[in-house]
């Protein structure tokens, strides 16, 4: 009986460790795609309109900036692939006027690698970049979100001003690597 006593504990250790632990894995499938999405919020149209001075001499008054749009984003590159770049265009210059435009660094709910605004630039008929370096990122979406525009229009050539009413120009934005 004493054998029993001493041998049942010993087997009862030995089975517990040969069976306390095991091991194994599974392959998982991860798919990320390339993605390349870009808008303006809020949607709708802005209307700048010039003022006449009230004083003979004086130039006319160019309107205020218009601060109400923003550039939102979101991107995934490909694994080996470059950083991308938002550029702006119009397509028509307005004889005597420059429109111009800056975007303002990101702010709001975004994250990952988010671009950098250029200076402000007078827009023309060629694309050109206001924001670049733009890599896994998303911008958050609407309003308050992603790079705030900042739309200005001047008297540059007075020489070349006409009267004129309500004429569209649509500006041009792309991502692009």
């Amino acid at each position: 009986m004493s054998n029993f006593r001493i041998l049942f504990p010993v087997l009862m250790i030995f089975s517990c460790t040969f069976l306390a632990q095991t091991t194994g894995n599974r392959t998982v499938g991860i798919t990320l795609p390339v993605v390349t999405l870009m808008d303006i919020e809020p949607p709708g149209n802005i209307s700048f309109n010039f003022s006449a001075p009230t004083e003979a001499g004086n130039p006319v008054i160019a309107p205020v900036s218009n601060t109400s749009k923003w550039l939102n984003y979101t991107s995934a590159v490909a694994a080996a692939g470059l950083p991308r770049r938002i550029t702006a265009s119009i397509n028509q210059i307005i004889p005597g006027i420059d429109i111009k435009i800056q975007a303002a660094a990101a702010s709001g709910s975004g994250g990952g690698v988010l671009g950098t605004p250029s200076a402000q630039l007078t827009l023309n008929t060629t694309a050109q970049t206001i924001i670049s370096g733009i890599r896994g990122a998303y911008t958050g979406n609407g309003a308050n979100n992603g790079h705030r525009l900042t739309l200005t229009l001047s008297a540059n050539t007075y020489a070349n001003l006409s009267a004129r009413t309500n004429t569209p120009v649509v500006i041009t934005y792309t991502i692009t690597e």
